[in-house]
């Protein structure tokens, strides 16, 4: 999900419950997102990957202390002088017991939110480094950015609060609405195509910048096989058929390839690799060495689209 949103849906809820503590739940919501500042290290240091967007903060342990501190941080008086000097208003936010829970309550709406979206998040680290999604939502909706920004710009205008208030709850109410049309379309495209053919092991759909249109994934463990097309819900109809081998291999044989594989996934930046991508397939060519290229099925934009490693 973008930053406004994160921003106005913790903030919502705090209007419409009458906190008066509304701008901690927001910064909360926000506050996991500024992981921006520590991706370097994963870019450094492959075996440290975790530390990207989307990584450690997204969690439900460190989302805590990274809340937390984001709102120690706010409240020191140069901070929130010179946040104040840029919005022209008064930031008037405190660091205490109740807007510590208040903040990571926001935060626990980030988590929430980025969950129904692409790849997910790793809601259980350091316990376990697998996402988590619901693959609902598209990284980015741009119509839920274009209203979360309306939105945002009518909370910032000196008018009477009622019409705040109303913003804010049409606002929840598309976001609804939105993610309520993604889930049955997903339901529904998955219902259609099992009705249609059942010569496969296991299907799901992935979201796209469309509600209406998904990636569809049919993979076959007998010959570890998949076959990708985008499915229209609407119009009933797939596009872009495509198959892929889970192991392509030229030259050399199939075990010596195998066993290269195997050496490869132990190295930190395929394991990077792997944890941005969908489905990752090989192909893997002999000569004096094993030239491996590593590439998700899905073409995910979240991260590069392939990597290659010699063995």
């Amino acid at each position: 999900m973008d930053l406004i949103t994160h921003f106005l849906v913790p903030y919502a809820i705090m209007v419409l419950i009458k906190s008066k503590n509304r701008l901690e739940g927001a910064f909360g919501g926000i506050s996991l997102d500024f992981d921006v500042l520590i991706a370097w290290i994963g870019i450094l240091y492959p075996q440290l990957f975790v530390f990207s967007h989307r990584g450690i903060t997204h969690s439900f342990f460190f989302g805590f202390f990274t809340s937390l501190l984001f709102l120690f941080v706010l409240t020191r008086k140069p901070v929130k002088d010179t946040i104040n000097r840029i919005i022209r208003r008064n930031l008037n936010i405190e660091f205490n017991r109740v807007t510590v829970l208040i903040v990571f309550f926001g935060a626990l709406t980030h988590l929430f939110l980025d969950s129904l979206t692409s790849l997910g998040i790793p809601l259980f680290y350091p316990f376990t480094i697998t996402r988590y999604s619901a693959e609902i939502y598209y990284y980015l909706d741009t119509a839920t950015i274009i209203i979360a920004f309306a939105v945002l710009f009518i909370i910032y205008l000196r008018i009477n609060s009622k019409y705040k208030k109303i913003a804010l709850t049409v606002f929840i109410a598309i976001l609804i609405l939105f993610g309520g049309i993604r889930a049955y379309e997903k339901m529904d495209t998955l219902q259609q195509l099992s009705s249609v053919d059942g010569n496969y092991t296991y299907m799901t759909a992935y979201p796209t910048p469309d509600m209406f249109k998904w990636s569809v994934v049919k993979s076959n463990t007998e010959n570890s096989s998949y076959e990708v097309f985008q499915f229209n819900s609407l119009g009933n109809y797939s596009t872009n058929s495509k198959n892929f081998q889970r192991l392509s291999v030229t030259n050399g044989t199939y075990i010596s390839a195998l066993n290269a594989v195997n050496q490869a996934n132990n190295l930190p930046e395929v394991k990077r690799f792997k944890w941005t991508a969908y489905y990752t397939s090989v192909n893997a060519e002999y000569s004096s060495n094993w030239n491996l290229i590593y590439f998700d099925i899905l073409n995910s934009s979240y991260g590069r689209q392939n990597l290659t490693v010699v063995i």
